[in-house]
């Protein structure tokens, strides 16, 4: 052997051990999510662990702008985020990420000291929806470690009946680079989008499909297969959720968009058919419904006391939207614990109810246990979730008397489909006009005590040590806080 060869073959030993090296390298790295899904959890009733005292401008991020059809107009641009748009906070080393999706089709992990894009991965479309990050026991290296996975349209310019529409897909958090798609199918809902959060319970997902197909699949890159160009991840089961007979009611606006919640074994999923949907985990099957007849747009909220409140939206149904509190461990019939109904008002192409979700305080206090949220109606309903008013409201089929919870705050701040957040004594609402920071004090009055306006936010925000995170409507991703 020449020495030529014996170097070549020596430096070919080498550069194998250094990729194996730093393909692995990431595994000793500490990864913590603080906030690692749309609201949070598994229950989605979690924002973050500290909200500031002030709404004062830290710094602000541009996000960009893309085009993407809508309303007749093939040329529509859309700046910034929009619903539901929340990020994801991430500790790596010590060092704090955030994970935006945005409208310039770019899903961003972003160094928020330093307020760098470190990596950005482009879909074909505007992104709809917050991702989700899930932490691959099995991965065989560190790029499938950490797995996040995000929603967006059909592609700006994919028609609706074209062969594919890879709506849904997931990124390494460490790389950026694709691990594999999904193909949403073409059904008779008029969308094949992905505006829902991936719910991940170990390592089987759960996820609504804007095509009406609730889609149970494995997450894990290494049992992805190749399907033509990309790789298609391995589903499980699908399951309709919606029937032939609602095109009756609905016609083809029969897409799903919230994020699952689970409890006691039970997937819980509003559908835009008007229904919540309990998929039994068990039984790998849906035995639990519970028939609205609106448009469920919103996501559940999980209570302390192992309920939940359903965001219902007023279109459909010959009662007033609102929000309803279920107890999805009594058959469907007798699982109305209290229904709040907000007033009939038309605002853009909705006509009342509630099409963000529900905020509860559960999460960060054992004290009161207050629930918060806006109607299309534009007031601002503060609740105590588990206490009975001794009043009664009309509900959805506009005839049955239903008990109210006990109110303790209502206030006309305008419209949103934006999500409330309330960390400890804190609520922030972000409205299509402005920002609002509360405080709700010992004695349990509510204060305002600080405002923004002129801003239009569709997004969710979060907050974490002491700092608000927030895209508008405006392209910017913006930091609120006190200034350090």
């Amino acid at each position: 052997m020449q020495p030529k060869q014996k170097i070549m073959i020596k430096y070919s030993i080498i550069s194998s051990i250094l990729v194996f090296l730093l393909s692995h390298r990431t595994y000793s790295q500490n990864i913590e999510p603080i906030v690692s899904s749309y609201l949070g959890s598994e229950k989605r009733n979690y924002y973050g662990n500290e909200a500031p005292d002030t709404l004062a401008l830290v710094w602000k991020l541009w996000l960009g702008e893309g085009r993407s059809p809508a309303y007749g107009d093939p040329n529509r641009m859309w700046k910034g985020a929009g619903w539901t748009g929340q990020a994801l906070f991430i500790r790596e080393n010590d060092k704090n990420y955030l994970i935006q999706p945005s409208f310039d089709y770019g899903l961003k992990k972003i160094d928020i000291e330093t307020q760098k894009i470190v990596w950005e991965y482009k879909f074909d479309d505007i992104l709809k929806g917050s991702p989700a990050i899930w932490e691959n026991q099995n991965a065989k290296n560190s790029n499938e470690k950490y797995v996040i996975m995000q929603g967006s349209r059909r592609g700006a310019d994919n028609p609706l009946d074209a062969d594919k529409a890879y709506s849904f897909r997931a990124i390494s958090y460490f790389s950026g680079k694709e691990l594999w798609r999904m193909n949403v199918e073409q059904t008779i809902s008029y969308s094949r989008d992905v505006d829902a959060t991936v719910l991940v319970i170990n390592d089987t997902a759960y996820i609504p499909l804007e095509n009406g197909i609730f889609t149970i699949f494995s997450p894990d890159p290494a049992k992805a297969h190749k399907v033509g160009k990309y790789k298609e991840p391995l589903i499980y089961k699908e399951i309709l959720y919606f029937n032939l007979s609602d095109t009756l009611t609905h016609g083809t606006n029969l897409e799903t968009e919230s994020a699952p919640v689970f409890l006691n074994n039970f997937v819980y999923t509003t559908a835009g058919s008007g229904r919540v949907y309990g998929y039994n985990t068990h039984a790998r099957d849906t035995t639990w419904v519970f028939n609205i007849g609106s448009d469920l747009n919103g996501t559940p909220t999980v209570t302390y006391d192992n309920n939940l409140l359903i965001p219902v939206e007023k279109d459909y149904i010959p009662g007033n939207g609102g929000v309803y509190k279920l107890n999805p461990s009594e058959k469907p019939e007798n699982s109305v614990v209290w229904y709040y109904p907000t007033a009939n008002r038309k605002w853009f192409h909705w006509r009342g109810g509630i099409i963000g979700s529900v905020a509860v305080n559960d999460a960060t206090t054992d004290s009161l246990h207050l629930a918060a949220f806006v109607g299309v109606d534009g007031f601002l309903h503060i609740v105590q979730h588990d206490q009975i008013s001794g009043m009664f409201g009309i509900g959805t089929d506009g005839k049955t008397l239903i008990p109210m919870p006990e109110l303790l705050y209502k206030s006309y701040i305008g419209g949103t489909i934006s999500t409330p957040i309330f960390i400890k004594n804190k609520l922030i609402v972000a409205l299509d006009n402005g920002l609002l920071l509360y405080r709700i004090n010992k004695n349990a009055s509510v204060e305002l005590i600080a405002r923004l306006d002129n801003m239009e936010i569709d997004a969710t925000p979060i907050a974490v040590d002491g700092f608000l995170y927030l895209a508008s409507r405006d392209g910017y991703l913006y930091c609120f806080g006190r200034k350090q």
